[in-house]
């Protein structure tokens, strides 16, 4: 049976260090619903019981933050591929905060590594849902990828940069993404 509390338990804290992946979903006001899996380790925060920082690398599309720019709503989806099944669901309002953004320095700096880092976003936690997960299977940890770590390792800001600029700047929507404005 689900479970909806407002804030993030100690146990529900626990749960989310030892997860190796989650799920994060946004929409627009109209267009394509978003979600996305999430790994590399060190991105994901947990600043107290309802508020989180999660580090976004650049990469193929930047539909979070065009979206957000609609629709301050996100939904964070940890599910337990190991161990006791459980599914834990954040309902959450997010902000971006950018790179070009004054108060950049004071986000980035919570975490150890911020090359390739394109936003931090601010979660809000409003609700928190515990579900059962004894429908999702069992899988076993191998490791994290490394080519986009690599990938990230040998090339240069600006190469980052110009990447960001071809690929990061509108949505699949064609929606802004207000990157560098």
């Amino acid at each position: 049976m689900a479970k909806f509390t407002e804030k993030l338990s100690s146990k529900e804290i626990d749960f989310i260090n030892e997860q190796k992946m989650f799920f994060v979903s946004t929409a627009p006001k109209n267009g394509k619903i978003n979600i996305s899996p999430k790994g590399l380790d060190n991105t994901f925060k947990i600043l107290n019981e309802d508020t989180i920082l999660w580090l976004n690398y650049f990469g193929s599309g930047n539909e979070t933050a065009a979206h957000l720019l609609e629709d301050n709503r996100m939904t964070i989806m940890f599910c337990a591929l190991q161990g006791d099944a459980n599914i834990l669901r954040l309902y959450c309002e997010a902000k971006c905060i950018q790179e070009k953004d004054d108060d950049w320095s004071e986000y980035i700096n919570h975490f150890p590594i911020s090359r390739a880092a394109r936003q931090v976003f601010e979660v809000k936690i409003k609700s928190v849902n515990n579900s059962c997960g004894m429908g999702v299977p069992l899988y076993d940890f191998v490791g994290q990828r490394d080519e986009l770590n690599d990938f990230y390792d040998n090339s240069t800001k600006e190469e980052h940069l110009a990447y960001m600029r071809r690929k990061n700047l509108i949505s699949f929507d064609g929606k802004d993404t207000k990157l560098f404005d």
